[in-house]
């Protein structure tokens, strides 16, 4: 049987309620690349009970999301290769879609959500399955792995892979420890450990 969800640990500030370091962050938010829209959930309900370290680290989030030389199917795909690594809720189901709408297939994400390696992905999907894998287990890559991946993004791309990588480890930390999950009304995307 599932275990049930988890309480999140943080309670929600409402922007009628926000002081001013709080209100700035979620001005910065809507002012970027995200848009206007936003609301404070997920990473960014979080960090609204820390706002110095939320704004620093959405503006990152923002050049990691938006500003990188990496295509946006790869940059998804990364971000759902973490999102499983850890079983962050909240990013999965942000970013499966995401993932989907940039070209990752059907069968990739299933196979990704499900843990498994994703064969029938493309070559530069599948190079970046294995670095991340291989960095996340053992903190380090061969030799072979880099050159694999960096013979098909190249120096700088590769730097910023491996800046988005830290990235969504900090935001699937933060998103486990607080336990922000996506909305009541939607399904846990994995099992919650016992």
């Amino acid at each position: 049987m599932p275990r049930k969800r988890p309480a999140p640990r943080l309670a929600p500030i409402e922007e009628a309620d926000m002081n001013a370091a709080q209100r700035a962050l979620l001005a910065a938010l809507r002012a970027g690349p995200r848009g206007k829209s936003i609301t404070p959930r997920g990473p960014f309900g979080a960090w609204m009970h820390a706002p110095e370290l939320g704004e620093l680290a959405q503006a990152l989030g923002a050049h990691c999301r938006y500003g990188t030389e990496l295509p946006k199917r790869l940059s998804e795909f990364a971000i759902l290769c973490t999102a499983r690594a850890w079983r962050a809720q909240y990013e999965w189901y942000a970013h499966g879609p995401m993932a989907a709408a940039a070209g990752v297939k059907p069968k990739t994400i299933a196979d990704l959500k499900a843990g498994r390696e994703p064969k029938s992905a493309p070559k530069d999907e599948r190079a970046i399955y294995a670095f991340v894998q291989e960095l996340y287990k053992k903190r380090r890559v061969s030799e072979r792995s880099y050159k694999r991946l960096q013979s098909l993004l190249g120096d700088k791309a590769m730097l910023e892979l491996v800046g988005i990588l830290g990235y969504y480890v900090l935001i699937s930390m933060t998103l486990n420890v607080f336990h922000m999950l996506p909305p009541e009304n939607e399904k846990l995307p994995f099992a919650e450990p016992g």
